[in-house]
This record gives C-alpha cells, sequence and structure tokens, in this order.
C-alpha cells in the first residue's frame, strides 16, 4: 500500500520513526510529510534516509517552482497517517485550512485518513480540541486516542502517545490487512464500450474509454479478489494479474457475464452498454448512391444485461449498476435502481467532458437508503472508495 505518513511538532515525533520502520518491514511504500515544528524534533533527513524518497516540508523551494507537488502526492496516496498529530494540526485539518506543506497536502487527499494524537492533558481535554476531534469523526477520519502515561511536563496524564508497535497493530487491524479482505471472492467488472455493427465497415458505439471499470478491477485484484474483465472498445492499458475477456457486442458481453456469473461473489457492471442494435447487418458495405439525400435504418433492443442478472442472482451475490446520465441525474438513477434490482447504482452526469477523463464526481444509490454524493475524485479514488463499500458488505 502507498502510505503517507505526517508528522507534526511534538516531542512525540521520535516514536513516529518507528511506526516509519515497522511499516516499511510489512512491506508498504512510504513517504513523508513534516512541518516545520516537527523537524525541531526529528531532522527530515532521517526520514529521508529511511524512506529513500524526499520529504516534503515546504511548497516554495526551488525544486518545487514548476511542480505541484501537494497534488502529485495527494494523488499517490493509499492511506495518510498523521502521526503525532498535535492539536493545532487537528484544528487545520477539522476546518480546511491549509498553510502549509503539510495542511495543504491532508487536504487535497481524498484516501482514508488516520490521526494519531499526542499533546498535554490539558490541551487534550479543551472543548475545542474535543470539537475538532467531533468534526474529525464525521468526516470519517479514523483517531487512535492518545494513552495515560508519563507526559513531557512530567506527571502522569492522558495524552502521551501510544507505543509504535501499537499504532501498528490499530493500523493493521483497521486498514493494512483489510486491504486483503476480498481474498477469496470472485468479482465480475464490465467495461468500455459495446460495438454494434452496421455492416462490415461501419457500426454504432459510444465514447466510453473504459477507464473506470479498468481502475474498479485494479481495485479489486489489489483488495485479494479474483478478477474476470469483460471488456469491449477500451481506450486504456489492460492490467496485470486479473483475467481478461474481450468481447464487441451486448450480446456478446451478455453471454460472457453470464457464463462466469454463477460463480461469482460481486458483478460491476462499468461497461456503457449499446441499447440498440440493427436489426439486420447487411453483408456488404453500404454503398452511397449518387442521389441518395438520406439512410434508414431499423434498431431493435438489446438485452438488458444488468436486470437480467440482478433479478437472477442469489441473496449472496451483489450487483452494482452504473447510471451514465446527462439531465436528471438523481431522478432516472433511482428510478434505474428501482427497475434493474440492482443493490447499488454508481450515477454520474456524463455532460461534463466525463468519458475519457480520469477524474469523476459520481453519487451512490443503494435500496432504501438517502443517496450519498462523493466529492470529484480521481477514476482510481472512486474505484478504491466503491471497493471499501463492497468490504463492507462481506
Amino acid at each position: 500500500m502507498k502510505i503517507t505518513v505526517y508528522m507534526t511538532g511534538g516531542i512525540a515525533v521520535y516514536k513516529a520513526v518507528e511506526v516509519v520502520r515497522h511499516l516499511q518491514k510489512a512491506g508498504h511504500k512510504l513517504r513523508v510529510v513534516m512541518t516545520k515544528n516537527a523537524e525541531r524534533f526529528v531532522s527530515s533527513n532521517t526520514l529521508a534516509a529511511l524512506t529513500k524518497q524526499p520529504v516534503l516540508d515546504d511548497l516554495w523551494t526551488k525544486e518545487h517552482e514548476a511542480t505541484i507537488p501537494h497534488i502529485e502526492l495527494a494523488r499517490w496516496t493509499q492511506l495518510a497517517i498523521v502521526v503525532p498529530a498535535s492539536a493545532n494540526f487537528l484544528a487545520k485539518m477539522a476546518n480546511g485550512i491549509a498553510d502549509d506543506a503539510a495542511s495543504t497536502t491532508i487536504l487535497a487527499t481524498a484516501a482514508p485518513k488516520a490521526v494519531v494524537p499526542a499533546m498535554n492533558d490539558q490541551m487534550w481535554s479543551n472543548p475545542a480540541t474535543q470539537r475538532n476531534l467531533s468534526l474529525l469523526k464525521k468526516d470519517g477520519i479514523a483517531i487512535m486516542e492518545p494513552v495515560v502515561g508519563l507526559l513531557a511536563e512530567g506527571y502522569q496524564a492522558k495524552g502521551r502517545m501510544p507505543e509504535p508497535d501499537q499504532i501498528f497493530s490499530w493500523l493493521e487491524e483497521k486498514y493494512l490487512t483489510a486491504n486483503k479482505r476480498l481474498q477469496g471472492k470472485k468479482i465480475i467488472v464490465s467495461a468500455g464500450g459495446t460495438i454494434e455493427s452496421i455492416d462490415p465497415v461501419r457500426y454504432i458505439s459510444n465514447h466510453s474509454s473504459g477507464k473506470m471499470g479498468i481502475e474498479i478491477a485494479k481495485a479489486a485484484r489489489d483488495a485479494g479478489a479474483d478478477v474476470t474483465l469483460v471488456y469491449g472498445n477500451i481506450q486504456a492499458a489492460l492490467p496485470d494479474g486479473i483475467n481478461t475477456i474481450a468481447v464487441k457486442s451486448a450480446q456478446d458481453m451478455y453471454e460472457a457475464i453470464a457464463t462466469n456469473f454463477n460463480d461469482a461473489d460481486v458483478l460491476i457492471m462499468a461497461a456503457a452498454v449499446g441499447d440498440w442494435r440493427a436489426k439486420t447487418v447487411a453483408k456488404n458495405k453500404l454503398k452511397k448512391q449518387a442521389d441518395q439525400a438520406e439512410l434508414q435504418l431499423t434498431f431493435v433492443k438489446n438485452i438488458d444485461i444488468l436486470k437480467t442478472l440482478a433479478h437472477a442472482k442469489r441473496a449472496d451475490q451483489l450487483v452494482i449498476g452504473f447510471a451514465a446520465e446527462t439531465t436528471e441525474l438523481l431522478e432516472n438513477a433511482q428510478r434505474k435502481l428501482e427497475q434493474k434490482g440492482a443493490d447499488y447504482i454508481v450515477a454520474n452526469d456524463v455532460s461534463q467532458n466525463v468519458f475519457g477523463s480520469d477524474e469523476d464526481q459520481v453519487t451512490i444509490l443503494a435500496q432504501n437508503k438517502q443517496p450519498e454524493k462523493w466529492p470529484k475524485m480521481t477514476k482510481k479514488q472512486v474505484a478504491e472508495k466503491l471497493l471499501n463499500l463492497i468490504r463492507k458488505r462481506f
């Protein structure tokens, strides 16, 4: 896993170095962000030497003049950990303040976040700190509370940072072993657009690039699942470590998915499947006549893959569909959820150059639940967040 460790000002920062070592020994990729106050206790050279990566502590150095380092690191991160988290940094996180390299980078990070506060007991119990902690919890940020122990001031009280091995165990249980919680699960993902032939030369399709489905397949693979990717017309590289089945038409895609559906635990229909196909496919190229002003074709409905398989699923199977809409997003997606019989619908507005883009903004609809609007993020981050949703179901 790609983990960014944030170190803030406080004597406990020296123990955070051991947390980095624990994570390294577990095989994770580490990068470090430090506040200027953290560097008063531990040198950034120490962390750079350990991680073999430069430490981000300043956005305005000469080497960063032509780059945007905080966005690059935010996109790279799969898990952000603040250890130790000072009262000041907790306040910045809770209120969206971005006035240095660390606070700016973590504000730009969409990956899961965990904080390990350490401070004087009076600062910890202050209503402002507790209010900030409540805000962070509402934002979905995990908090490992400090323990009662000997503080820097020389007396016993709550505020001491837990020991590095305890922090690592907490992270491992909450995030790191969770990364493989889909081990043994079989997941089918569809991606790309389908192709419906008109004649041997021409066809109708859509603008789907397949990026979203491919990112979902990769995230499922990284979560330990046995993944089958059924893909149509795509403009993205196929991932390694995944079973792949190439198809063209909607009927081809249905047959490929149906063949594997009974053995699957999850079906994620991210493909843009054509609703219509030509009633008759010409055997030869349709030639343009000199006096021909228009061409009329008759189309018939394709099989509705999502509806057909969702209505046939077992109680222990999970089916997720996508609703790509240009108008009335939530109304159309809700209707699709009810009619198709899927467990979830991922609704996205494709009227704003979503096809082919690396970013998306989606809303999750589920049976008997209020729609959950996710912030705009990369398709990779959407995929990882969607897999976290699936993990909770299992």
